[in-house]
């Protein structure tokens, strides 16, 4: 009989299976919630921007009803003292006094008076500091005279003497015009000559009349427009918004940024217009108003818009503003959006990244949940395919489930003989391996060692044949020098009396019989006796320059200082610049290497002269190599514009350590290369020039015998710099250590 063969069919993943559901729901709840979080955003942000808006235009409504009241409030006072004959204006002197002590009251550019006979006096504010007294009389040429002032109020020097029409001038021709007290319009003033700086300002004007009704004087009040942009920029609550005041043509008065409600041009003032402002946020704030009202004039309650600049939306509100005595102004608002959006679109952010998470954990969970279900099957499954591959060590955890618990505790202990035949065998085998590794490690820290000690042993031999060579060549030549030296002067003193004692025969034989005369002219007398002197002094000159060079070569090699002494580390310098002269100097292929020397004023520094020496000659000798290296690949021309340099600095740090920098204009040290260029054995030579040991022994040389620091700083193209500092003097333990590897 035969069974029907099942058919495969698909299956479903029961981890699938549980995560989606609970992802579906989060889901829907953070994309509802996000919505919900915009829209309420966006209403929040217009009403924001609208009360922010109409709070600012109350502080400034309340400032421009106060502030612009008390110009015509001084001007009814100046009225009521001239009526009670407090205030006499044909004393120009003491009026002026007047108006000065008013200065020191109110924050006005100007108060003063214009008689109707063209005289006049007052008190300036004009620099916004200084309170100076002018004065005019009515004849031409010269009129006006200004004057400064004491801390009294009392008239100093004449700083300037101009021509002044005041009778034509339109604060005085429109209120004489007007009859009543009344804002003249806007002016502007500009002094070519620099006394007075640029200004444009809004005077407040009040004709005053006798008892027959006949014009007396103009009484004046001025301030300076800007007073009213410091105002905004104080109230103003936004850091990118601005507030600005126009006329009803579209002039501006004033705002809240740095830009000047005007412009200087062919020294004359020009008023800005809004939508040619500078500033591209009034600019476009006026440009809309124009376009949504037509015009200015038209405007005759508070209005709110919206707009876009450069992609990002604008709130602005209007405000018209008038008082009694003829200005009508338009007070504007402007504020981005971002000033609001951006703690609600943080507060958005924050809600729908809790939704996300909200919606990671719920994923989690499920994933979780899932894996804690289906886990002890699927490692149940996985240890029996493994163990049917070869793989014995195979045990599973005992699943909380009981019957899947039952299962699993037959199959470990099925796996457990197995593993149990092979784990002694596996123990012995790690163990033995173990043991190999330790010892070859042993061995290949050993080998190491010993190849850095032998270098190190190899180089300090060269270095201490070289010293005991260099020394031993100093002293055989200083001997036959020293000699010489020494019976130069002798000789330059028997030479002299040989001289003097021949003066002395010429001056008492003047004739001598002709055979010595002859001889005398053969020989040359008088040149031989000049020049004699001339090669002693040359003779002299030259011994001195072998016994320095002696010195310097003695100096370098210090094979007679085995311990800490106090030495001048610019003697050793020297003494090393002497030794490597040879690869310093011109020759046929390259130029001269140059030899920059910026010493410091240092002190005398107890260490090793030796081995510091050593440090010197090996960075001094990488540094010519690095030039040499560079130059084989450059031309003559190249070589000529941009020469080998070598720069030595010497300076004291922090008064207890000395710092030597070793710099040259070579090709660099690429960061790779730096890292490891005081490790032994490394070096970037040709095989049979360098060992790579010379800067592994400068930095122990430096860091463990003279607890310094020995660093490399390089940049690739540029050149490269060693900087060695060590302290002034040595710590106590380091005196007891000796000798050198």
């Amino acid at each position: 009989m035969n069974l029907p063969t099942a058919k495969p069919t698909k299956s479903l993943s029961l981890q699938w299976l549980l995560i989606v559901p609970f992802v579906l729901q989060i889901f829907g709840a953070v994309g509802l919630v996000g919505y919900l979080s915009f829209r309420n955003g966006q209403h929040t942000v217009n009403d924001l921007a609208n009360q922010l808006m109409q709070k600012t235009t109350d502080v400034v409504d309340e400032h421009l009803d106060h502030y612009l009241k008390i110009p015509h409030q001084v001007n009814q006072i100046n009225a009521d003292a001239v009526r009670l004959g407090l205030l006499d204006l044909r004393e120009r002197k003491k009026a002026g006094h007047y108006y000065w002590k008013q200065m020191q009251v109110y924050d006005f550019t100007y108060i003063g008076h214009t008689s109707h006979d063209g005289s006049g006096a007052g008190a300036a504010r004009y620099d916004d500091k200084t309170v100076t007294i002018n004065e005019q009389v009515s004849q031409p040429l010269k009129n006006s005279y200004t004057y400064t002032t004491d801390a009294d109020g009392n008239r100093q020097q004449l700083l300037y003497n101009v021509d002044f029409d005041a009778l034509n001038q339109a604060y005085h021709t429109n209120v004489v015009k007007a009859g009543k007290p009344i804002w003249s319009r806007i002016y502007t003033w500009y002094d070519s000559s620099g006394f007075i700086p640029p200004y444009i300002s809004a005077s407040a004007g009040y004709p005053l009349y006798d008892k027959d009704k006949k014009l007396i004087a103009v009484l004046l009040c001025d301030f300076h427009l800007l007073k009213l942009s410091e105002f905004l920029r104080n109230s103003n609550p936004s850091h990118t918004g601005q507030i600005f005041i126009i006329e009803r043509n579209g002039a501006l008065i004033a705002n809240s940024g740095t830009e000047k409600p005007y412009r200087i041009r062919h020294h004359k003032i020009e008023r800005i217009n809004a939508i040619d402002s500078p500033n591209p946020l009034i600019q476009s704030a006026a440009k809309q108003l124009q376009q949504q009202f037509k015009n200015f004039q038209s405007i005759g309650e508070i209005r709110n818009l919206q707009f876009d600049l450069e992609g990002e939306r604008h709130y602005v509100q209007v405000m018209p503003w008038k008082d009694a005595y003829g200005l009508d102004w338009l007070v504007i608002v402007a504020v981005p959006a971002r000033e609001f959006t951006g703690e609600i679109d943080a507060n958005t952010r924050d809600t729908i990244l809790l939704c996300l998470a909200s919606l990671l954990i719920a994923t989690l969970i499920g994933y979780l949940t899932a894996a804690w279900i289906t886990r002890p099957i699927l490692k149940l499954s996985q240890a029996s395919e493994a163990i049917a591959n070869g793989q014995l060590y195979q045990q599973v955890e005992i699943s909380y489930f009981k019957e899947l618990g039952i299962l699993a505790n037959a199959f470990n202990q099925m796996a457990q003989q197995l593993r149990e035949s092979f784990t002694a065998l596996e123990e012995t085998n790690v163990e033995l391996e173990d043991r190999v590794e330790e010892r070859t490690a042993e061995l290949k820290n050993t080998l190491t060692e010993l190849q850095r000690t032998q270098a190190q042993m190899l180089q300090s031999e060269k270095m201490s044949a070289l010293g005991q060579m260099v020394a031993g060549i100093a002293h055989e030549i200083n001997n036959p020098v020293n000699f010489i030296h020494g019976n130069l002067s002798h000789l330059q003193e028997y030479a002299e009396n040989l001289l003097k004692f021949l003066q002395l025969y010429q001056q008492h034989y003047p004739n001598p019989v002709a055979e010595i005369q002859a001889e005398a002219e053969e020989l040359d007398l008088e040149f031989l006796q000049e020049d004699l002197v001339k090669i002693l002094g040359s003779m002299q000159l030259g011994t001195e320059r072998i016994r320095q060079i002696v010195l310097s070569l003695r100096n370098f090699s210090r094979m007679d200082e085995a311990e800490f002494k106090d030495v001048d580390l610019h003697e050793g310098i020297e003494s090393t610049l002497l030794i490597l002269q040879h690869r310093l100097k011109a020759r046929l292929e390259r130029p001269e290497i140059e030899v920059i020397r910026d010493y410091g004023n240092l002190p005398k520094v107890e260490c090793y002269a030796g081995p510091l020496n050593q440090v010197f000659m090996n960075i001094l000798v990488n540094a010519i190599d690095a030039i040499e290296e560079v130059n084989a690949k450059r031309t003559d021309r190249e070589i000529k514009d941009n020469p080998g340099r070598i720069t030595i600095r010497t300076s004291v740090v922090d008064s207890q350590w000395v710092e030597v920098a070793i710099a040259d204009n070579g090709p660099g040290i690429p960061e790779s290369v730096k890292q490891r260029i005081f490790d032994p054995f490394f070096t970037t030579k040709p095989v049979g020039k360098g060992t790579g040991m010379g800067m592994s022994i400068s930095y122990q040389i430096i860091t463990e015998k003279h607890n310094g620091k020995l660093e490399c700083f390089s940049t690739p193209g540029k050149g490269t710099e060693f900087a060695i500092v060590i302290p002034i003097q040595q710590q106590q333990d380091l005196h007891k250590e000796t000798g050198f590897l």
